[in-house]
Order: structure tokens, then C-alpha cells, then sequence
């Protein structure tokens, strides 16, 4: 982690946010309840609080207007939020699936204007250039993901922003001991950092509606999938990734499938696992075989790097999944309400075409009425 000395560079906004406590570690804050929430005293005026573990009581005198996360599970909420236009910069790129927003009429975030906040390493120094009004950003993650100390994540708290985050996208990491939130319970306390309840609610509602929608038509018996992270492209063996409780993990969970990595005791990448190979991933022989990627991934890439290479590989060509040309696109790790739906509806139509086709399973006008305010609240 790079270090600088210069622990006071730039104005501080501490006379307009007030970091209210903190809980680093496993336990709770005297009197919090560990759920999702915020409180607008009447004696106040405006200033309101958000309560999320691990972080704790944060108080806001007025509503952030810039703002930054590490991964793009809340990059992706406070964009639903319509608060687009303060984000500032978002840990790597190709990890934020912001070119999703080109099928949202009216909505756009341009990832090239986002500072990049992994440069050979994540330091403080950064978090002082861009003087963001609040962090969505678990400081055990910062810690235990990016090296830093208690008392670096402090100084920044301090003398810049506070945080409010939970690492919400997957649930291997032994240091996480505290509530686990749901990606919508995460989006609740990320709309009440930004006041906007009224857009969390009609997303919410929306989401509801499509999900049911969905499930209505899966069919009883759903495939045991792998959930695949390639170690080079084209690829000799993976990472895997098992269907966990994670938010990375949802739109599986909401098309109700198996895991069969999980059930041959494979571990996860994110727990320590190691790679897997074609030998051993044709003795756990998966209904399918979901590949995830970064970035933008084309059909014609996909197609073109991933399974083209299995159906000519002398081992992977063997594999049922590859036989029945259910070798389909995984999507990225984060996702929060905006992408989850387009990876929802592509692993939908993916899994089952016999049911989807190359239907639209949710309405963009409708997410981007919401995005930009132009529903009815």
C-alpha cells in the first residue's frame, strides 16, 4: 500500500458530515441494532443518521454529493439513485459494469471520467485528492483485502469522509462476522445515505415484480451449473466460485440452480481455493458451465475465446456442457439493482432458451424513469 506523510492535505468536511462510531471487528456499537436504517431527529435541522455494520452510527448534517465505493456493487446503487453525476472514481474499471447504462435511455456513466482508485496498490493519498463527501465502502475490506491499518482507515475517516459499506458479495472471508446483508437491505442503507427512499422503493417494488416473473416460468427441474473464472484466456483451467449467499451469486440463486462445484468439495477462489483444471472439471462433468468475465464481454468474444477453445480442446470437448452447448456467460462479480437485472436476463435466457428466447425480461424505460427521477413518487 503506498503511504504519504501528508495526513492533512485538502480542507476537511468534517463540519459537514460527523462520523458517529465505529466497529471494526465483529461486535456491534452500544445500542445499535446491526440493521439497515436511519433516524431524521425533529430537533435537528436536516441532519440525519445511517446505521450499517460494521461501521456503526454515521450522522450527516447534509446529503453527500460526492462519493466513491471500491467495487461496483455500490457503484451501481448510488447510480440507481440517481446520483450518477457525484461519483467519482470506483476501485478497478473493467470490475464496473457501467457500460450497461447504454440501454437505459437517459442514463450514462462513463467509466474513463472515474478516477481508478487500484494503482499498483490502493493508498491514502488518493482518498485526499478526491475529497469525496462519504466512502460506500466496508473498511474491513480495506483492511483485509487491501492492506491497510485501523489507523489509516481512522485517519481517513477523520480528516476526510467517513465510510459506510458492507462487504456484501461474497460470504467466504473469515474476517467477515458481522450481519450479512442482501443486496437490497445494502441498497436501503445506501438510499438513506443519499435520501432518495422514494427510488429505492419503486426500485425495489420493480424488482420484486420482475423476479416473480422469472421464476414463474423456470422450469421444476434446473441444472447443476460451475461457476467459472478463467485463469488465462483462452483458458486451460479456472477459478471457481461457489453459489453462495453473496450478491455476486444472486441471479444464480433467483434461477434456482445447483451448484455442483459445492457438491464435489470444491473450494472457493475466495476462500483460499486453488485452480481447477479440465481433468478435474470433466470427473464433476456440470449440467453447464458458466464462464465469468470483466469488462464488456461481446457475444461474438465469448464466442470466439471461451467456447470455440472448449469444443476444439481434446479434454474440455468431452465435458456434457460443452456437447450441449451450455457453456453461456457468467457476468461480473459485482452487481447491484441496475446490473443484477441484465445479468438476470441474460443467464435466464442463457439457461432456459427454450423459455426466454431473446425476450426482454424487464422494461429499460421503466429503470431509467426510476434513475432519473421521472416516476411517480
Amino acid at each position: 500500500m503506498k503511504e504519504t506523510d501528508d495526513t492533512t492535505a485538502g480542507p476537511t468536511r468534517r463540519d459537514a458530515l460527523e462520523y458517529g462510531g465505529t466497529v471494526l471487528g465483529g461486535g456491534l456499537l452500544a445500542g445499535c441494532t446491526g440493521n439497515p436504517g436511519t433516524e431524521s431527529p425533529e430537533d435537528t435541522d436536516g441532519s440525519y443518521s445511517v446505521t450499517m455494520d460494521p461501521v456503526g452510527t454515521v450522522e450527516f448534517d447534509e446529503v453527500p454529493e460526492t462519493w466513491f465505493p471500491y467495487t461496483g456493487d455500490y457503484a451501481d446503487m448510488g447510480v440507481a439513485l440517481g446520483q450518477g453525476d457525484g461519483l467519482a472514481a470506483v476501485g478497478v474499471h473493467a470490475r464496473f459494469a457501467s457500460h450497461v447504462y447504454d440501454e437505459l435511455p437517459g442514463v450514462s456513466v462513463d467509466e474513463n471520467d472515474l478516477v481508478e482508485l487500484y494503482r499498483d496498490g490502493t493508498g491514502k493519498e488518493v482518498f485526499y485528492e478526491l475529497e469525496a463527501d462519504v466512502h460506500l465502502i466496508d473498511p474491513n475490506f480495506i483492511v483485509n483485502r487491501l492492506q491497510w491499518s485501523r489507523a489509516d482507515v481512522d485517519e481517513i475517516r477523520e480528516t476526510v469522509a467517513p465510510f459506510v459499506g458492507n462487504t456484501i458479495f461474497s460470504r467466504v472471508y473469515d474476517w467477515h462476522d458481522y450481519t450479512a446483508y442482501t443486496m437490497y437491505e445494502a441498497f436501503e442503507t445506501v438510499a438513506d445515505v443519499f435520501q432518495e427512499q422514494a427510488r429505492y422503493e419503486a426500485f425495489n417494488e420493480y424488482h420484486d415484480d420482475v423476479l416473480a416473473d422469472v421464476r414463474a416460468r423456470i422450469p421444476d427441474e434446473t441444472p447443476d451449473i460451475a461457476v467459472l473464472y478463467p485463469a488465462e484466456v483462452p483458458p486451460e483451467s479456472f477459478y471457481p466460485y461457489l453459489i453462495g449467499s453473496g450478491t455476486q451469486s444472486k441471479h444464480w440463486n433467483d434461477l434456482n440452480v445447483g451448484d455442483s462445484l459445492a457438491r464435489n468439495g470444491i473450494a472457493d477462489a475466495q476462500a483460499g481455493g486453488g485452480i481447477i483444471d479440465y481433468e478435474t472439471l470433466l470427473e464433476i462433468d456440470p449440467d453447464a458451465i458458466a464462464i465469468r468475465m470483466q469488462g464488456e464481454i461481446t457475444q461474438a468474444y465469448f464466442e470466439d475465446e471461451i467456447v470455440s477453445h472448449l469444443r476444439n480442446h481434446e479434454v474440455a470437448s468431452e465435458l456434457r456442457a460443452v456437447q450441449n452447448d451450455r457453456v453461456i456467460y457468467g457476468g461480473l462479480t459485482y452487481q447491484g439493482p441496475i446490473i443484477h437485472l441484465f445479468q438476470l436476463e441474460r443467464a435466464a435466457r442463457d439457461l432456459y432458451p427454450e423459455e426466454f428466447g431473446d425476450e426482454r425480461l424487464f422494461d429499460r424505460q421503466r429503470v431509467a424513469d426510476i434513475v432519473t427521477g421521472a416516476f411517480e413518487r
